[in-house]
């Protein structure tokens, strides 16, 4: 295939109330380019229908109709990430007949994994057919479904791009990445043919809540409380007990898996302290997991901007904790880049999931087209 310009969307479900916009010269192999990338702000009305949504997906839990409010969340998102792209394609100085394929993740509002007695399943909003209409090119969606209903944990998806990433560096089983997000992920690759991923545990989810229910803003802004507080060394070696937390892989996390209730009766500071040592400590354990254990991580996502993390990371988890960018990659771009490179494999009809990063039977294509 010749390589196309792509374009990934993402919105995490920590909510930031950012979509972020990448672009990508990739045959869905390897990777000639990097486009630009943006964060388009929601508008207000927006972000408050996706957290209504998120709430909302709680308690329906798969039970029952799908709550009213997805389907005017899906088409709001919809229509907000289209009319994005169609901006972030003129800024750059080019037109929709230059983009290969457009690659909409949706918003993540609910993820259930399977258990040895029930397939899991997923909820992405998102209208993959609305956004080919509006913006006239092929868009690949919904890259999650095919995967659970195989039996599959639908998630990581990121550990193939992550895979091009790592051969880019040349690097091999001793640097590992770290994703965090409102979930943290890894990917190892054993610099040949292995590739392995999995959920390793919470990442700004909790801490985000537990910050914003304090009244300390929406996120513990350069860990600047957990760096004040103290860690609750008990209540971490009791959570640390999880049995997720060593549990083998393939395995996959909702956002609400685990909650900022775990700080419940700590002040700002212990609580942020106790959550930042937790994300940290379960890396650690999931590290122990791995076939080779990394002596460094390449971090990318929101977290990698928290200090008190990344400190903690070689402190608590014993390894070296490396910046995205520091490597040259664009550590806020590297999730939206992923679906750029998964919808070019999706063209292809090339696997996006593998048994060794979602526990699918077989290597998965995944993914629909619209267009």
């Amino acid at each position: 295939m010749t390589e196309i310009w792509t374009i990934g969307l993402m919105t995490g479900t920590v909510l930031d109330g950012n979509i972020d916009i990448a672009m990508l010269k990739t045959d869905g192999e390897t990777i000639s380019a990097f486009g630009p990338y943006v964060l388009a702000p929601y508008a207000d009305d927006v972000r408050r229908l996706l957290e209504q949504a998120l709430n909302e997906a709680r308690s329906w839990n798969f039970d029952g109709p799908e709550p009213a409010i997805f389907a005017e969340a899906e088409a709001a998102l919809t229509r907000a990430q289209s009319e994005a792209v169609r901006k972030f394609v003129a800024d750059s100085g080019m037109t929709m007949r230059d983009i290969g394929v457009v690659g909409f993740h949706g918003q993540s509002v609910l993820h259930r994994a399977p258990t040895k007695d029930r397939f899991g399943d997923t909820r992405q909003l998102g209208n993959g057919q609305l956004m080919h209409e509006m913006l006239g090119v092929k868009v690949a969606y919904d890259f999650r479904t095919a995967d659970i209903r195989a039996g599959g944990q639908g998630a990581p998806l990121a550990p193939i791009y992550h895979q091009a990433l790592l051969r880019r560096l040349g690097a091999k089983g001793d640097i590992a990445v770290l994703n965090l997000g409102g979930v943290a992920n890894i990917t190892w690759w054993d610099g040949a043919g292995r590739i392995e991923g999995f959920d390793t545990g919470p990442a700004n989810a909790p801490i985000n809540d537990f910050v914003k229910a304090q009244g300390y803003g929406e996120m513990d802004r350069d860990g600047l409380l957990a760096f004040k507080g103290k860690v609750d060394e008990a209540r971490l070696a009791r959570l640390l007990e999880h049995p997720y937390l060593t549990a083998p892989w393939p395995k996959s996390l909702d956002r609400f898996g685990f909650l900022a209730s775990m700080a419940d009766g700590l002040n700002p500071e212990d609580g942020a302290a106790t959550l930042t040592a937790f994300t940290a400590g379960a890396v650690g354990k999931a590290l122990d997991l791995l076939p080779q254990r990394p002596s460094k991580l390449i971090v990318c996502g929101g977290g990698r901007r928290n200090p008190a993390l990344m400190h903690m990371l070689e402190q608590r988890a014993g390894v070296e904790a490396v910046n995205s960018d520091a490597v040259g990659w664009r550590g806020d771009a590297v999730e939206a880049e992923c679906f750029g490179f998964l919808a070019a494999r999706v063209l292809r009809g090339l696997p996006i999931s593998f048994p060794s990063t979602t526990g699918a039977p077989e290597p998965m294509t995944g993914g629909r087209i619209a267009g």
